[in-house]
């Protein structure tokens, strides 16, 4: 099991999380101008006209004026232009995790595959989508605005080892605490 960081650690994540900043892509409405072969794929993989994006900066820059409008569509945004986009599940992907015990409780810090970074909270809630044949979990977490990541498997395989068996709200679950709150990551069978 990973050791959780010092207090220390948590106010320097707690600064690098505020300090991110982001185009203000949830201000702009631009015309609508089509959509283009660019796909995301469920690993994180960016393709544009079917060949993957080798450049990581070029994948940050698209990442980083992305946005998810009320339609259910993900859209690349600019002030002048909103071009439609596929993604195959979530945008991002988290790819690491620190689990962060201080004084004021314990903390989930996820960072993508992009480099964005959140602490699981009221703000970027955890959650874990049951498929019908209870095969293999989706958990994912909310990184900005309507947009998400998939938590990778190897990440929530370590997320795991923090999870306690209780009763919560009636629902007998494993759950994993961060910022006060409880995620429910899955049931007791």
């Amino acid at each position: 099991m990973s050791e959780p960081t010092s207090n220390l650690r948590l106010e320097e994540i707690i600064k690098q999380v505020k300090g991110q900043s982001f185009p203000p892509v949830d201000k702009w409405n631009p015309d609508f101008c089509g959509d283009i072969d660019m796909r995301i794929a469920v690993d994180g993989t960016w393709f544009y006209m079917g060949t993957p994006i080798g450049r990581e900066k070029m994948v940050k820059l698209f990442a980083s004026v992305l946005r998810k409008d009320d339609d259910g569509k993900t859209y690349l945004v600019t002030p002048v232009e909103k071009i439609g986009i596929t993604v195959e599940d979530a945008p991002f992907v988290v790819t690491k995790m620190n689990m962060v015990d201080s004084h004021k409780g314990r903390h989930l810090h996820f960072i993508t595959n992009v480099g964005d970074e959140v602490i699981v909270g009221a703000e970027h809630p955890l959650w874990v989508v049951d498929n019908a044949e209870k095969t293999e979990p989706r958990p994912y977490v909310r990184v900005r605005g309507r947009l998400d990541a998939l938590i990778s498997r190897s990440v929530f395989y370590e997320l795991a080892e923090y999870a306690v068996a209780k009763i919560l709200n009636g629902n007998e679950a494993f759950f994993v605490e961060s910022a006060g709150q409880f995620y429910r990551l899955g049931d007791l069978e």
